[in-house]
C-alpha cells in the first residue's frame, strides 16, 4: 500500500510536469494553471498518505485518516520535530485553499498569465514562475518523503 500511494504521487507530479513544460507552455491560461495546482494537491495528498500508511505498518497508529485535514494533523503529530515536514503540511493547506478559492485571470494567452486567488481577504497570485517554483518544492517533497520511509 505505501508503495501504491508513492506511485500515484509520483503520476500526479508526472502528470503536473506535463502541464507545465507542455500546455502552459503553448496556451498560458489560468484554467491550466488551476489544473497543475490540483495536480500538486493530489501528490502531496499522496505522499502524506504513504507516510501514514508507513507508520501504521510500523504500529505507530491505529488507522489513517480520511480527510485531507485530519491527515495532515495526523501527520503533524507522528513528526512533531521534523521542520520539513510540518513546511510541507503548511504549503499543502496553502495549496487547498488556493484551489477552493474564487479566482481571477490576467493577462491569459500571454508569458505572464496570473492566476490570482481570493482567500479570506487577502490575494495569491500565481504566475508560471510561482507554479513552476511550487512544482518543484512538491517534487522535493515527495523524495524526501521517499527517503524517510525508505530509512526506517
Amino acid at each position: 500500500m505505501v508503495s501504491e500511494a508513492l506511485v500515484l504521487a509520483n503520476e500526479e507530479l508526472k502528470r503536473a510536469d506535463h502541464s507545465i513544460a507542455v500546455s502552459l507552455k503553448y496556451t498560458r491560461t489560468v484554467d491550466v494553471i488551476k489544473s497543475i495546482v490540483e495536480r500538486l494537491i493530489g501528490s502531496i495528498g499522496f505522499s502524506i498518505e504513504a507516510l501514514l500508511i508507513h507508520a501504521k505498518d510500523k504500529g505507530k497508529i491505529e488507522e489513517v485518516q480520511s480527510l485531507p485535514r485530519l491527515r495532515v494533523d495526523q501527520a503533524l503529530k507522528l513528526y512533531p520535530s521534523d521542520p520539513t515536514i510540518a513546511d510541507f503540511c503548511k504549503f499543502y493547506l496553502l495549496l487547498r485553499r488556493i484551489d477552493k478559492a474564487d479566482f481571477g485571470r490576467a493577462q491569459e494567452y500571454r508569458r505572464h498569465v496570473t492566476m490570482t486567488a481570493k482567500m479570506d481577504g487577502e490575494q495569491a497570485e500565481i504566475t508560471i514562475d510561482i507554479i513552476s517554483d511550487y512544482f518543484d518544492r512538491t517534487k522535493e517533497f515527495l523524495n524526501y518523503i521517499s527517503g524517510l520511509i525508505k530509512s526506517e
